[in-house]
């Protein structure tokens, strides 16, 4: 039987071609998306993100959430979506009533999660979603509050500011001023976030501290300040994305949000300080190189985003988006890792740190280094996933 020479010679290039464009197209599919896949593979259903050991509304998985849905707007795969959802849908009845949530513990951790219901009920018009957000917004209305007006960290906490805490409350209260047409919950964040700069700030070093105790009394509060002793690399990354991520909802020409566009340019100008050379930020921000220091991802993560959403809002000069780009470098060098089966790893995540408790944390240096760490932590990954995003990664 004679082969026809030509029509083989096209079968095979065409063969050649399909191969070649498969191969092409993996091989361009965006950092983002094989993060963001990576995550869910890991993590199949939402409230499994962060190591979930059951179905909670926890700020991780929150923080999370909005990664996924950013994805989402960004790529039009409704996947993102559908992750996202299924979880809210799952831990929020009809009632709005939210799985194991106590407003009784004042807790501003809870509010985090509440970020997502607002697209969640812009895309389904599912009134629970309504109606868990008005929950949220009854526990701020009576939220503790420092003198000056600011929400303690915890009611177990009490007279206390972190600055997770404004990461946590206050773009979510931002978020309902535009839901609800109010301006007056504008007054209310910008004041929070001048207050916190107020008692936070360090002019010798332009860095944040944690935290704030307004009594004093707290073994870790300085007693002249009411400060932490040091500079936690992660607190100052929850403030550097809160300043960037409040202002999506506050107007252009509205009073005083020059006051936090001041905030997010001296930041801009005072961290890359404390950059180390690979690109890299350290568990204890102002001491790189110190012994049991490192290199640690969520920061990384946190000022990666808020430099490059910082530059595309127009809020910092465009020469900072050489800050996030050569970060964002650092980690693909020292803290990204390909597994076996292709998923990526985000490694040397502090898993947590905080402010006394009990066991007691003092905020210490020792206390800061010798914290827990692992890998593909929430607090990294979702900020990464995000930070991805917003450099077109």
């Amino acid at each position: 039987m004679m082969i026809n020479l030509f029509k083989l010679n096209k079968t095979l290039c065409l063969l050649v071609l399909v191969g070649a464009f498969g191969f092409s197209s993996a091989q361009t599919k965006k950092l983002s998306a094989q993060f963001a896949e990576s995550e869910m593979k890991r993590f199949p259903e939402a409230w499994q993100f962060d190591h979930g050991k059951r179905l909670y509304f926890g700020y991780t998985q929150g923080l999370g959430g909005m990664a996924m849905l950013k994805m989402w707007k960004q790529t039009n795969e409704q996947k993102y979506f559908d992750y996202v959802e299924k979880w809210a849908d799952t831990i929020i009845n009809d009632q709005g009533e939210i799985h194991m949530y106590k407003v009784e513990s004042y807790n501003i951790d809870y509010i985090n999660s509440g970020k997502v219901l607002f697209p969640l009920f812009e895309k389904t018009g599912k009134q629970k979603y309504k109606l868990a957000i008005e929950r949220l917004m009854k526990q701020l209305e009576h939220h503790p509050r420092t003198h000056e007006g600011v929400y303690w960290h915890k009611l177990i906490y009490p007279h206390q500011i972190w600055l997770d805490g404004l990461y946590m409350g206050d773009p979510f209260v931002a978020a309902y001023g535009k839901f609800v047409g109010d301006d007056t919950y504008y007054d209310d964040v910008i004041n929070q976030f001048i207050v916190t700069a107020k008692h936070t700030y360090d002019k010798k070093t332009g860095l944040y501290y944690h935290g704030w105790d307004e009594s004093k009394n707290q073994r870790w509060a300085n007693k002249q300040t009411g400060q932490s002793p040091n500079f936690w690399g992660r607190s100052n990354g929850w403030w550097f994305m809160a300043l960037v991520d409040v202002l999506d909802f506050i107007p252009e020409s509205y009073p005083k949000r020059d006051s936090l566009l001041q905030i997010i340019n001296d930041l801009a100008e005072t961290l890359p300080r404390y950059q180390d050379s690979d690109g890299l930020w350290s568990q204890v921000l102002d001491q790189p190189g110190r012994e049991r220091n490192y290199q640690e991802a969520s920061v990384s993560s946190m000022f990666m985003y808020s430099y490059a959403k910082a530059v595309n809002k127009g809020y910092i000069d465009k020469k900072y988006r050489a800050v996030a780009e050569k970060t964002l470098a650092g980690i693909q060098k020292k803290l990204l890792k390909t597994e076996s089966d292709g998923t990526l790893t985000l490694i040397q995540c502090n898993a947590v740190s905080g402010l006394g408790g009990n066991p007691y944390r003092d905020g210490s240096y020792d206390y800061y280094v010798g914290e827990r760490v692992r890998e593909n932590d929430g607090k990294a990954t979702g900020p990464f996933i995000m930070g991805l995003l917003e450099l077109g990664k």
